[in-house]
């Protein structure tokens, strides 16, 4: 790639990728966006020397890993961004153009969390183009984060066990740069109620598979939400919720399905086991079947102790705040300290300015990323 086509700095770096649609495609967005936006990092870092590897995930979806290896027995520090964003409905700035109003950022993306990867290349080109390291350094850029984490299941799975000698993974999300040790995780579901359809001129014929769901929608609410009160210090308090109800066909048909969504947020300690049983015995007798099942389980903090313990000198070097904090979303994190890894959730930006309809992120903050995650892959 001619050096007149790279970008110039950080900041214009993250232009680069806000301008690609990474929408991910369970939220409307087009299929391939995510692996555009792969392909243009893959060119950006080969160019500056350092080198790519695509990691399949499914259906010919891939990571990117990129690294820069010091030497062969050298301990590795990886680092982690995802390529996809939320939808842009909605929106009052140009999703896909980075717009600056003095201090602030704006596009999609810009703070969840393209301005993390933007600064781990950034700094990891800064890196490599310096005095010799002291270890080998790779950033994982992973796909659908925002939806199933299909990107970072498949990575832990497969790429993180080629890094015997890992002293961690700092996982880049809105943190305000503060390393997030724990984490509630998130388990979800499908319940489904059938019926029998008839014309609704003689309703006595069918079965409302609607108002099966109510019986089920009011034992949930009823005998299994109020049980999720247990507490972490770290993470608050777990939660759960009926989110998205669908049934019936027309209007003079009595509706022979329905269908609901349930979320369930599980702080550190819990099980999903011990949520699925609480579930059961709440249903206990009704007529509903469960399907859809999906889990990002919760970021426990005896998997970031011994990293953010290393990582403390360097943030307190930076001038930022080194203590500990939680916090009460799901990461891709959780997956790689379900493989046994070391993980630290931080990264430029507050979760506030995310998934917004002008979403930002502070200058001030991805230059204090780039500098902390630069410190991190230098620091003895």
């Amino acid at each position: 790639m001619p050096e007149a086509s790279l970008p110039e700095s950080c900041e214009a770096l993250l232009g680069r990728m806000i301008a690609v649609d990474t929408v991910n495609p369970n939220f409307g967005g087009p299929a391939g966006g995510e692996a555009r936006l792969a392909e243009q990092l893959e060119g950006f870092a080969r160019a500056w020397g350092l080198r790519t590897r695509r990691c399949p995930v499914a259906a010919g979806r891939c990571n990117l890993l990129v690294t820069h290896e010091v030497a062969p027995d050298a301990e590795w520090l990886l680092f982690e961004s995802h390529l996809d964003t939320v939808s842009v409905d909605g929106m009052t700035v140009p999703p896909f153009q980075l717009t600056v109003s003095g201090d602030r950022l704006h596009g999609r993306g810009a703070c969840d969390t393209k301005g993390s990867g933007a600064a781990m290349l950034w700094a990891l080109r800064d890196y490599a183009r310096g005095p010799r390291g002291p270890r080998n350094v790779g950033i994982a850029f992973i796909l659908d984060e925002e939806a199933r984490m299909e990107g970072a299941q498949a990575f832990a799975a497969r790429e993180l066990r080629e890094f015997p000698r890992l002293r961690g993974v700092v996982v880049g999300e809105p943190t305000r740069l503060r390393p997030v040790v724990a984490h509630n995780g998130a388990l979800r579901w499908r319940s489904i109620t059938r019926g029998v359809a008839a014309h609704s001129s003689d309703p006595s014929k069918g079965r409302s598979a609607i108002t099966a769901m109510l019986q089920v929608i009011s034992a949930l609410e009823g005998r299994f939400i109020p049980l999720a009160r247990r507490e972490s210090p770290f993470t608050g308090r777990a939660a759960a919720s009926i989110n998205v109800i669908r049934g019936g066909s027309a209007v003079n048909i009595i509706p022979d399905y329905c269908e609901i969504v349930c979320d369930r947020r599980l702080v550190p300690g819990e099980t999903p086991a011990q949520v699925l049983a609480e579930r059961d015995a709440a249903l206990s007798g009704l007529a509903v079947e469960h399907d859809g099942q999906y889990l990002a389980p919760p970021l426990p903090p005896e998997n970031s102790a011994a990293l953010h313990a290393w990582m403390e000198p360097a943030l307190a070097a930076q001038g930022l705040d080194p203590a500990a904090i939680g916090a009460p979303y799901a990461t891709d994190a959780s997956h790689y300290a379900a493989a046994g890894a070391q993980v630290v959730v931080i990264g430029p930006g507050e979760l506030a300015q995310a998934h917004t309809h002008d979403e930002w992120l502070a200058r001030s903050q991805l230059a204090a990323g780039t500098g902390l995650y630069l410190a991190l892959m230098r620091q003895p």
